[in-house]
């Protein structure tokens, strides 16, 4: 994507030419902006490319503020607000995109993610927006010229504008690319940083409870899992690590998020039978001569529920357990507690939590409130979405919030 004569001023320099970059520019260059987007990957969107399986979940139906979690609990609501899901709808089915619905509001691409990162770059010809990628930024100056505000230097030269967006993202899949330059860049200019950490992420174990739960590595099923307040039913799996699977995965981002609460890291709890009274349910079986783990195969995967009787000692049958170890058992069915040792880290994560913290930005515009014309988009704030699309459609959300008003 080489431009055919570098400029020396354009009104918008957009870095970084993911979802909410080119989202940003976009918008701003159909409004009669001149917008350079720079990069400096080689390939445009690799993140786009690679998600949902490859057919990219751009996003759900079912967002609220609720679905994100932000020091500032508020800060979502404007953006998410004036570009919802169903005006990205509405733009997929303009450029002819087929798409289908998955479980819990969710929306994939029929054919490919690449329809997605084609359409988007559709949208940037549709406003003129000139591209510099692969380029390197070397560093960001605030300039007082006659139109400019800043300037960035890069391997292409320098080059001057009044309005300079950073959508670089966050620190999540570094073998494409991720890089701590957003969060550099915010405190060259004095923007606090909510430490960053992984989120949508698999859940470590120590080596004691990693060694009772190996017979149960492979295992699969359905819980719900709740921390820090939150609590989701989805698929889990079992891993030669720890935890995995959907409801692993949202709910590591709360477990992750207790740490810059400053709270203890509390637990997860696992729910083994969401939406049955275990002890009620226990108690119907009380006369059956079933070994428990028998009876726990009705409900549950079998080699799971013998490994997992195993592991708590309950190796007799239902009408030979006392009152109290019936309630053991109901407790430990209904708030397993595993606590983690840590995470897999960014490389297995599908997002950062944390980020430019939201208290120095405008809801509105996204500008810096004490930078004019400086901004921050997408996964670099400290923003960060349930799994599901709901990444996806902050980064359109807040890159149409920024575009309106470079």
């Amino acid at each position: 994507m080489e431009l055919r004569e570098l400029r020396d001023f354009y009104d918008v320099i957009v870095i970084g030419a993911g979802a909410a970059g080119m989202m940003c520019a976009a918008v701003a260059g159909q409004r009669g902006r001149s917008v350079l987007l720079v990069d400096h990957a080689e390939k445009l969107a690799e993140k786009i490319r690679i998600s949902g399986g490859g057919r990219c979940n751009f996003t759900n139906r079912k967002i609220t503020p609720d679905n994100f979690l932000c020091r500032n609990p508020h800060f979502v609501r404007s953006a998410l607000a004036r570009y919802t899901p169903q005006d990205f709808i509405d733009l997929v089915e303009r450029h002819g995109i087929s798409y289908h619905e998955r479980d819990h509001g969710q929306l994939f691409c029929d054919e490919s993610a690449q329809d997605i990162i084609q359409m988007l770059r559709t949208e940037c010809d549709y406003g003129g927006v000139e591209w510099m990628m692969p380029a390197e930024v070397r560093a960001i100056a605030a300039v007082r010229t006659e139109h400019g505000r800043y300037r960035v230097d890069s391997s292409r030269g320098s080059i001057d504008c009044t309005s300079l967006v950073i959508a670089t993202g966050g620190l999540s899949i570094p073998k494409i690319g991720a890089t701590p330059f957003g969060y550099r860049i915010a405190e060259q200019f004095g923007l606090p940083i909510v430490a960053p950490r992984p989120a949508l992420v698999p859940l470590t174990l120590p080596p004691e409870t990693l060694a009772e739960l190996q017979p149960l590595s492979g295992a699969s099923l359905d819980v719900a899992a709740s921390c820090n307040g939150a609590r989701f039913r989805e698929a889990m799996l079992i891993t030669h690590r720890g935890l995995s699977g959907p409801v692993i995965l949202q709910i590591s981002s709360y477990w992750q998020a207790q740490a810059y609460e400053k709270r203890d890291l509390a637990p997860v709890s696992i729910d083994l039978l969401p939406g049955l009274d275990a002890l009620e349910w226990l108690q119907q079986k009380r006369g059956e001569r079933a070994l428990l783990a028998n009876l726990l195969a009705e409900r549950l995967p079998r080699r799971f529920a013998h490994a997992w009787c195993t592991l708590h000692g309950w190796d007799k049958p239902v009408r030979q357990m006392s009152p109290t170890e019936l309630e053991a058992v109901a407790t430990a069915l209904s708030d397993w507690r595993i606590a983690p040792s840590g995470t897999q880290g960014y490389a297995k994560a599908e997002v950062t939590l944390g980020g430019v913290d939201t208290d120095a930005l405008s809801s509105k515009t996204m500008e810096a409130r004490n930078c004019p014309g400086l901004f921050f988009i997408g996964e670099v704030m400290d923003v960060t979405g349930h799994l599901g699309g709901f990444n996806f459609q902050w980064a359109w959300a807040s890159g149409h919030a920024a575009g309106q008003f470079v």
